[in-house]
């Protein structure tokens, strides 16, 4: 009977021996038939990405590609990241972590969550793999299972479901571990991503910015930390809590294209065009360095998004020679990659409609074009949107109401195809275009004060509103734009308020400036006047700029030279 026993036992061993390595190759067979990143890394430059160090059970020797991949994840480096999950799941299949690296890698924007549905199908797929395996302690599968929870069942559940699923997950992992850096910092983002971008008291963002601050404090050379503290701070109000942070940012990720970039956002908030203009230059050109390893037919995403932070500075600078110079190097521009990315398509569209409009070129604002480009414009309502507005700004102030009105009518068709994908952040940015376009339609015909009623409301929805981290700005602010309609229709005080409130939401813009010295000029507050003029040639002071508004501001200023700075 003894010996029976222990031949039960021993056949028990043997069975559930065979049992794991048919489950294990299983699992490794799995793995290697899916569709993911491999290869070797592609970086440009120093291969620096900052300080991450992450505690996992993986196989001792892979441990530094691990965090590597991590560091490329939180500077949005997601294809290289992904490469080196990837690169550790081949020598290590067992690796749960690498899987949620990999998955993360393919989750892609954590602050958008837009993944087509080929990306929600490879996360899917991968991580049905990675839930057959022994997890080797319970932090590692509590890590599988939170990211899980956005892919599970994503052709049912919208993506703002998925996302506060997650949400909730992560805030038990941040409970549960409570001094855990990386589980603070995703669960930061977690929080920032369900952000109500028309919620002003910036709630969410207020709560994943003092995690991060703290976290900080002792991990000063943390890129995600850095990183994320910048998009929670994204905006006129909170950009100023950001400032120092966004100065360290690129020193401590220098090979990273969007680390360069990255602080511009806040020096763009501030009107810190020097800044902002240094930042996408070296955004680019790493952009570059990287896409000539990739695909030098092609250019890569972070350089587009650059180049349109850099025109939006040099516009305010006055400096149309160097924006023209950029511009001249989106035309160039025929492919890109990925050929999904919407800042692309915002960034193509975005650059020439700021130059026709901000200039008030109102004949080439009627001529602006789709860039012909790989990139599907029926898959980008939103930038299509932003054409039209333009163009339509375009045509009512060259008297041509009939066109200005079919433009109206692809804005509000573009609106309700948003509409029907329940994009309603998008909808309520062309919400704001239309209305501003209605009135001035109704400019053109002689209605003066229905007019400004129709842009007094886009101003209205304009305020109740974030940016989206995509942006630089809106091609013209809606309250900048009440404000020129103000001015033509002989309101300057009116205006002069208008203007005022813009600048203090977006500091040192120069039609902003011209506009409220001239406003202060029409009310003979020739001292209000001298304030913005002197403002308006100190934002250009580093530039040969031909614009006639600093000619005009320089002659006030010598007619005038008694006037006294308030």
């Amino acid at each position: 009977m003894i010996h029976y026993n222990k031949l039960l036992i021993i056949l028990s061993i043997v069975l559930c021996f065979s049992s794991c390595e048919n489950k294990k190759t299983t699992s490794i067979q799995s793995f290697t038939e899916l569709d993911l990143k491999r290869g070797d890394l592609l970086l440009c430059g120093d291969p620096n990405f900052g300080d991450v160090s992450f505690a996992l059970s993986c196989r001792y020797d892979l441990r530094e590609t691990f965090n590597l991949g991590l560091s490329l994840m939180h500077s949005f480096e997601y294809a290289e990241a992904e490469k080196a999950f990837v690169s550790v799941l081949d020598q290590d299949p067992e690796c749960l972590m690498a899987y949620w690296g990999t998955a993360m890698s393919i989750l892609n924007h954590p602050l958008s969550f837009k993944q087509n549905s080929k990306s929600l199908e490879r996360g899917e797929k991968l991580l049905k793999v990675a839930q057959t395996l022994t997890p080797n302690n319970e932090r590692e599968k509590d890590y599988i299972d939170a990211v899980t929870v956005y892919f599970n069942d994503w052709q049912n559940l919208d993506t703002k479901t998925r996302k506060l699923n997650y949400e909730s997950k992560m805030e038990e992992l941040y409970n549960k571990y409570p001094g855990d850096v990386e589980t603070a910092v995703f669960y930061s983002l977690a929080v920032l991503a369900t952000a109500d971008l028309n919620d002003k008291s910036y709630t969410k963002q207020k709560k994943s910015g003092k995690i991060l601050e703290k976290l900080f404090e002792t991990n000063p050379n943390h890129p995600g930390i850095a990183h994320y503290i910048i998009h929670n701070y994204d905006s006129p109000e909170l950009a100023h809590l950001a400032l120092n942070t966004a100065r360290k940012y690129a020193v401590i990720a220098p090979a990273s294209a969007h680390a360069q970039h990255m602080p511009s956002h806040i020096f763009t908030r501030l009107g810190l065009w020097n800044e902002s203009i240094k930042s996408n230059i070296d955004s680019a050109n790493s952009a570059v360095c990287y896409a000539e390893s990739v695909n030098p037919n092609a250019n890569w995403v972070s350089e587009i998004h650059a180049l349109d932070y850099l025109v939006y500075a040099y516009l305010q600078m006055g400096d149309n020679v160097r924006a023209q110079t950029e511009m001249n190097k989106m035309i160039e521009i025929k492919e890109v990659f990925p050929s999904d990315h919407f800042a692309s398509a915002y960034a193509l569209i975005a650059v020439p409609s700021r130059l026709a409009v901000e200039n008030k070129d109102w004949k080439l604002a009627t001529e602006l074009e789709l860039p012909k480009t790989n990139l599907d414009w029926n898959k980008a309502p939103w930038p299509k949107a932003m054409l039209h507005f333009s163009r339509a700004l375009g045509f009512t102030n060259t008297g041509n109401t009939s066109k200005a009105q079919k433009e109206l009518d692809i804005l509000i068709d573009l609106r309700e195809r948003l509409n029907e994908a329940k994009n309603s952040y998008e909808s309520g940015q062309v919400t704001i275009q239309i209305e501003s376009i209605k009135g001035w339609i109704e400019y053109s015909k002689g209605n003066t004060e229905k007019a400004i009623e129709y842009m007094k409301l886009a101003s209205k929805l304009e305020s109740e509103t974030t940016k989206a981290a995509v942006t630089p700005g809106e091609i013209i602010p809606a309250e900048e734009l009440l404000a020129d309609l103000y001015m033509l229709t002989g309101k300057h005080k009116e205006a002069l308020k208008s203007y005022e409130l813009n600048l203090k939401g977006r500091p040192f813009r120069f039609n902003g400036l011209y506009g409220a010295a001239k406003a202060a000029q029409k009310l003979d507050n020739n001292e209000l006047a001298a304030y913005y003029f002197e403002k308006l040639i100190k934002v250009s002071e580093d530039v040969n700029s031909s614009r006639p508004e600093l000619s005009e501001a320089k002659d006030f200023l010598a007619n005038n030279s008694n006037s006294k700075n308030v």
